[in-house]
């Protein structure tokens, strides 16, 4: 797998990612020694960048990408996030900002990764309780101390984005961005990335695999897979979307390419690195060869016809959390 830059602040990612979070939580059952088998067939490939955070179980997936890389930390990029309280024992609470807070949600991440340092340390949403420029300045005292190498956040507005970046410079951004999710391209934030040489990584590149095209029916997930509240998987939504994804895999049929491939293809074309999450070295490796897979302006043309900002219907997530997007 080629390498790139991600931003302009030194930092060098493999073309694609991986997002660890599945292998933990949120997407139904779970298997240890598949999803370390996954990450190990990840790295082989020439994947680098490895993406947790600390709610995701809370804790258990930082400890098993701490596990995974053990004895080859300097091989991989490790990404994590804090930013959602979460008290020692587990309990998950309120967005928190405070500098007090992030110091010692850091120091808990480095001994649950066994890592003395994190390459990229992402605000994973933004607090409106606490000032950014406090929050960023405690990211940039963790970046002197040599406990962080780079620092990004994640689902920012454009204003915030140049606010946090006049504090400290940012490497990277996450944001969901994919055929499914393209608001960043109209809300000011992919023209912020760009003017201020900022990264922009995509979760979610396969609208929660919606565009995978193995999704037939909302009945298709297990009973504790959380995209069952999504609104986008639910009556009316699910079936105008579906449509959307028959139009991708009839492109994706003519290329002679997986309906996922094409995806991730047309995210890398956009110049994002997308981290698709997944626990399956099947998955994976078909993941992987989108890096592989060339899109022509015709492809582009196409794909921006049936896919086109605003195609697809129902918001992102249940009304509870979109209160904490674009802040």
């Amino acid at each position: 797998m080629e390498r790139q830059a991600l931003g302009s602040q030194g930092l060098t990612v493999g073309t694609q990612g991986l997002g660890c979070m599945g292998m933990s939580v949120f997407y139904g059952a779970t298997d240890e020694t598949e999803s370390l088998a996954t990450i190990d067939r990840a790295l082989e490939l020439g994947v680098t960048l490895l993406d947790t955070a600390e709610s995701y179980g809370p804790f258990v997936n930082e400890q098993l990408v701490g596990k995974a890389v053990a004895g080859r930390r300097d091989a991989v990029v490790l990404a994590t996030k804090t930013g959602v309280e979460i008290t020692d024992d587990g309990e998950v609470r309120d967005l928190n900002g405070r500098p007090d807070y992030i110091r010692r949600a850091l120091d808990r991440s480095l001994r649950h990764l066994d890592s003395d340092y994190v390459d990229l340390y992402y605000l994973h949403r933004i607090d409106p309780k606490v000032p950014i420029e406090e929050t960023v300045g405690a990211l940039a005292e963790l970046v002197a101390e040599g406990k962080v190498r780079h620092i990004g956040v994640c689902e920012a507005s454009a204003e915030t984005i140049r606010r946090a970046h006049a504090v400290h410079p940012l490497a990277a951004v996450q944001t969901e961005y994919s055929l499914f999710e393209r608001d960043i391209e109209h809300n000011g934030v992919r023209d912020t990335l760009s003017e201020l040489g900022i990264g922009l990584v995509a979760y979610s590149p396969l609208g929660r695999g919606f565009l995978s095209g193995s999704i037939t029916s909302p009945d298709d997930f297990a009973e504790d897979d959380w995209r069952r509240t999504d609104p986008r998987f639910q009556g009316e939504n699910f079936d105008r979307n579906l449509d959307v994804v028959r139009e991708v895999r009839r492109i994706a049929a003519g290329k002679d390419v997986t309906p996922s491939q094409l995806a991730l293809a047309w995210v890398q074309h956009q110049g994002a690195v997308a981290i698709p999450g997944t626990k399956r070295r099947r998955y994976l490796e078909e993941n992987v060869a989108a890096t592989e897979v060339t899109l022509t302006a015709d492809d582009i043309a196409a794909i921006e016809a049936v896919a086109p900002h605003g195609a697809v219907t129902g918001d992102r997530y249940a009304p509870e959390f979109m209160g904490t997007l674009n802040g």
